[in-house]
C-alpha cells in the first residue's frame, strides 16, 4: 500500500494549527496542487468537501473528501471520495514547548482495480502533498 509521511515543527498551538487545517477552503492557500475546494455539508466527523485537483495539462481532476476523525487541536482524519483513488491522510498535533506544534501528516492508500496503475500518479502526488508541509509552516508562522 503506497503510503508517506511528514512531521514539521510551526510556531503556532495546536488550536491554531488544528483550527486553520479543519477549514477545508485554507487547503488552495497552502497546498499547490488544489485548484478550488469547498465544503458542502456537515461539520466536523461527516464534513463533505468538494474539491479539484490539478491534473494532466492543467486539468481539474475531483477528489472530493470526507472527514472522518476531529479532535479539536489532537487529530483530523479525512478519506477522498470523489475520486478513483481512495486515499486516506490523518493529521496529528502534538504541542511543543513555548506554545509550537509538532505537526504529522500521514497518507495511505490501497490500490484496487484499474486504479492500481495509477501508482507513480499517487506517489508523485504524495509528495508533493507532504512537501507542502512546510508551506503550511512558513504560512502560519507568517500570520503569527
Amino acid at each position: 500500500m503506497p503510503s508517506a509521511e511528514k512531521t514539521v515543527q510551526i510556531g503556532r498551538t495546536p488550536e491554531v494549527v488544528f483550527a486553520f487545517l479543519a477549514r477545508g477552503e485554507n487547503d488552495a492557500r497552502w497546498r499547490p496542487n488544489v485548484l478550488d475546494v469547498a465544503r458542502v455539508s456537515g461539520e466536523g466527523v461527516g464534513a463533505r468537501y468538494k474539491q479539484g485537483l490539478k491534473g494532466p495539462g492543467g486539468s481539474r481532476i475531483p477528489a472530493d473528501y470526507e472527514v472522518t476523525g476531529f479532535e479539536p487541536g489532537r487529530r483530523l482524519a479525512f478519506q477522498a471520495t470523489g475520486s478513483v483513488v481512495r486515499t486516506q491522510g490523518e493529521y496529528t498535533l502534538t504541542p511543543v514547548d513555548g506554545g509550537g506544534t509538532r505537526l504529522t501528516l500521514k497518507l495511505a492508500w490501497q490500490p484496487s482495480g484499474l486504479s492500481r496503475f495509477l501508482g507513480p500518479v499517487v506517489g508523485k502526488t504524495f509528495e508533493e502533498e507532504i512537501a507542502a508541509l512546510d508551506t503550511l509552516r512558513n504560512l502560519l508562522e507568517s500570520e503569527a
